[in-house]
């Protein structure tokens, strides 16, 4: 560990590898709200924050558990189809709580092509919100609904053996991966429609 009189000890959450400081300075500087990311193994979480001077305010927040418990999703919760499902409902709600637009936030998350970050980010846009990105990094369409879930699902199903060991959680839930494609379209529907009735109500 550096001393003398001119070190300076980091930040608690620099320490621990939680916050990258420079890059949420640059954020906070710019007064936008900020589309935060973050993932896990299992979920996926976006939120929409405002920074105050108080400390962060979340305006609006989606949780992939909510596919499950509001919209019927049976598939896993964290893959990038559920990333995208999460991201379009966080982005439905910050448009019907007048938020269209944001900056993107991925933490300490490493930005690589086409992962579940930007599929959540894709969800959002799709939205509505407008959030500066470039398209190259977004995932391909298929990937967002699944279809390569439900491919390696075809292959497997002429072994039902290791079909069942590599997707007893989907079947456990009573989800076809070979239907996922499907699934997706169906859950996204009702997530739409689902805010449009919203935004009609609310009109009348």
């Amino acid at each position: 560990m550096a001393t003398g009189p001119r070190y300076r000890v980091p930040f608690r959450r620099r320490r621990e590898g939680k916050t990258d400081y420079r890059a949420r300075r640059t954020l906070v500087l710019s007064r936008v709200p900020r589309l935060v990311v973050r993932l896990s193994l299992k979920h996926a979480i976006v939120q929409v924050i405002e920074a105050e001077s108080i400390g962060d305010k979340v305006l609006v927040s989606a949780h992939s558990n909510e596919l499950a418990k509001a919209y019927g999703w049976l598939s896993n919760r964290g893959n990038i189809p559920s990333a995208y499902l999460t991201g379009l409902l966080c982005g439905f709600k910050a448009m019907a709580n007048g938020v269209d637009k944001a900056f993107l936030d991925i933490g300490l998350h490493i930005p690589s092509k086409g992962t579940r970050i930007f599929a959540a980010l894709k969800g959002a846009v799709d939205a509505g919100v407008e959030v500066p990105h470039s398209e190259d990094i977004l995932p391909d369409e298929g990937r967002i609904s699944g279809k390569h879930i439900a491919d390696y699902a075809s292959q497997l199903s002429s072994d039902p053996e290791v079909y069942k060991q590599k997707f007893s959680k989907y079947l456990s839930k009573g989800s076809r991966p070979e239907k996922l494609s499907e699934h997706f379209s169906a859950v996204k529907a009702k997530i739409t429609s689902s805010f449009e009735k919203k935004v009609k109500s609310q009109k009348e």
